[in-house]
């Protein structure tokens, strides 16, 4: 792929497949610092290089020659369809105002067509809210499995203290949906927070003393179109309010996996300003509903 550049005063990257003995230790490095990595291994060198030359993919940011960020992922079947298992994507902290998560993502969709599939799965923590509003807003994925505990306990700092719940999502690459999210094209701030208005509530939170929001009621859907919150920050109720984690972690696994077991489907994230605080939430549509135009209103 050419060197792809954004608005001036942006870095210059380039991205391509990782070569070299050296480039496959600096995604080992990469694994460590993105998920503060102490006891936990990082896919070592060997078999990155083992995914990259048997149909997987180990894609690289670049700006020069040092490491930006990285995509990797391998075949993945089910017993009927083939598709790309992306497993991990990160990006060091210097780079993560350059949108490079999106851009790695896009560059995996133009190889992943390359070979062949239509399809990228993958999974995330649900309550991460940054993951959510790339994976979901901006990708147009769209999750369809609720995962409990699905690596067991880690120790690497973003997963320290939290069992690691996950959803997975499935990005059907030449979706038109996914073609207009890939171009920009999203619903407008407005739309957002008028579907948030006008759907139920899933989980309740309150503002704790810290200032936090906190769970306070899980309910079940109703059989309308739905909405539920998240941190709109995780790092800073680890920070801030540690034992809250796990009351995040149980109310959002009770109320998605309500919501899967009734048929609902997660189309579309959002970040809402609401009263001086902005909030983030997942939005539902029941069984048999129509999806909600997404094309800017």
């Amino acid at each position: 792929m050419a060197s792809t550049g954004g608005p001036a005063g942006r870095e210059e990257f380039r991205f391509r497949r990782i070569e070299k003995p050296e480039e496959f230790r600096a995604v080992e490095e990469l694994q460590r610092e993105a998920w503060g990595m102490s006891t936990e291994p990082p896919v070592p060198t060997a078999l990155q290089r083992a995914t990259q030359d048997n149909g997987g993919l180990v894609l690289g940011a670049f700006t020069d020659i040092y490491l930006a960020g990285f995509t990797l992922g391998f075949l993945g079947w089910d017993g009927e369809a083939l598709y790309h298992y992306s497993h991990m994507t990160a990006v060091r902290p210097p780079y993560q105002n350059h949108h490079l998560g999106f851009r790695l993502k896009s560059f995996q969709r133009d190889e992943v067509l390359r070979q062949g599939l239509a399809t990228i799965r993958w999974t995330f923590d649900p309550l991460q809210s940054r993951n959510a509003y790339l994976n979901l807003r901006r990708l147009g994925a769209r999750p369809d499995r609720y995962l409990v505990h699905y690596y067991g306990q880690l120790d690497s700092e973003v997963n320290r203290g939290l069992e690691t719940d996950r959803v997975r999502v499935i990005w059907e690459l030449k979706r038109p949906e996914v073609e207009q999210r890939l171009a920009g094209q999203l619903p407008t701030a407005d739309a957002d927070r008028k579907r948030w208005e006008a759907s139920t509530p899933l989980v309740t939170t309150e503002p704790s003393d810290s200032g936090l929001r906190v769970p306070t009621v899980v309910a079940e859907p109703t059989g309308g179109p739905s909405h539920l919150e998240i941190p709109f920050d995780l790092a800073l109720v680890r920070q801030h309010e540690p034992a809250k984690l796990r009351i995040w972690r149980h109310a959002v696994r009770d109320a998605l996996r309500a919501a899967f077991d009734l048929g609902y489907t997660v189309d579309d994230f959002a970040v809402v300003s609401a009263e001086h605080e902005r909030r983030s939430f997942y939005f539902l549509t029941p069984p048999d509903a129509s999806r909600p135009g997404t094309t800017p209103t």
